[in-house]
């Protein structure tokens, strides 16, 4: 199965987000998915077994428990298809970047001017004085 067919799924992209923070046992992500997309244990356990022979995950036994753990390798696939693409988000990020910039230097030189400096009718806004 190709990589991109494999992460295309919403549940299986769920439980790589799930082992990119470490392990988890085979029950912890049944756990998590049957809460956040209501499927059945048999269910879950295909998305594992799809994940594992596609290589994105793998699995040590612990007794009677299953540890799973992402691979990274099939990721660097998915990486290189996206790396096609990376310039045109990448030049849309830097001139967010100038911007946001050209934002916050007119911010500080609106702080320059200071609170206490504008002229308020009658007297100044520092002293209060009428």
């Amino acid at each position: 199965m190709h990589a991109l067919t494999v992460i295309g799924d919403p549940v299986r992209r769920r439980v790589l987000e799930l082992l990119a923070d470490g392990e988890l046992t085979s029950g912890a992500i049944t756990d998590v998915v049957r809460e956040e997309f209501g499927i059945s244990q048999p269910a879950v356990s295909q998305h594992l077994r799809v994940l594992r022979d596609a290589g994105f995950a793998s699995v040590r036994a612990e007794g009677a428990r299953r540890y799973y753990a992402v691979e990274p390798a099939p990721l660097s696939e998915v990486d290189a298809w996206l790396g096609r693409f990376r310039p045109l988000w990448e030049h849309r990020l830097d001139a967010l970047g100038t911007e946001l910039a050209r934002g916050r230097r007119a911010a500080r030189a609106q702080g320059r001017a200071g609170p206490g400096s504008h002229e308020v009718a009658g007297g100044s806004a520092a002293t209060g004085t009428a």
